[in-house]
C-alpha cells in the first residue's frame, strides 16, 4: 500500500486515488489543515520531521520575551522542512497579535523570517520598556504628595 496523505476536505489519498471526506480512515496528526499517515521516510521527511512540525505548530509567546519565544520557535524550525514564506506564517501565528498586528501594518513590513524575528524582538523590547516607565511613573504620581493628586482631580 502507497503512503496516504490527508489534505483539508479530500481526505485520505492512497496511490493516488482519494477516499473522500476529511478525516483519515486510520486517524492521524491534524498539522497546518493536512493530516498525515503512514508517513514513510524520504516521502515528506519521516517522523522526526512531522514531530517538528507539530512542535512549531504548538508554539505560542504568550506572556515570554520575544527573545526567549525567538529561541524556542528557532530550534523547532530547524528539522521541520518549513522555509520561506511557510515559516514566516507559523512565526507570525505564534507571536501575540498585538506584535504581529503592528508589524503587518507598518509601512515597509518584514519579508524574511531573519527580519520578522529582529523587528518583532526589537518591538517587544521597546513595549516592555513603556510598560515598565508607565509603572515607575504611577507609583511615582501615588507617592509624590498632594500636589500631584490634586492635579488628578482636575478636569
Amino acid at each position: 500500500m502507497g503512503v496516504i496523505i490527508c489534505a483539508g476536505r479530500i481526505g485520505g489519498c492512497v496511490e493516488g486515488k482519494c477516499n473522500g471526506g476529511n478525516k483519515s480512515r486510520r486517524g492521524g496528526v491534524r498539522i497546518g489543515g493536512r493530516i498525515f499517515n503512514n508517513i514513510k521516510e524520504g516521502v515528506w521527511g519521516g517522523e522526526e520531521e512531522l514531530v517538528k512540525v507539530a512542535e512549531l505548530r504548538k508554539l505560542e509567546q504568550g506572556g515570554r520575551i520575544m527573545e526567549e519565544f525567538v529561541q524556542e520557535f528557532k530550534r523547532a524550525a530547524r528539522g521541520s522542512g518549513y522555509k520561506g514564506r511557510p515559516l514566516i506564517e507559523e512565526f507570525k501565528r505564534g507571536i501575540n497579535g498585538g506584535i504581529r498586528r503592528k508589524l503587518m501594518e507598518v509601512e515597509n513590513p518584514p519579508t524574511s523570517i531573519e527580519q520578522w524575528y529582529r523587528r518583532a524582538m526589537a518591538l517587544d523590547r521597546n513595549w516592555r520598556e513603556s510598560r515598565r516607565e508607565e509603572e515607575r511613573l504611577k507609583k511615582k504620581e501615588i507617592g509624590g504628595g498632594t500636589q500631584k493628586q490634586e492635579r488628578r482631580s482636575l478636569p
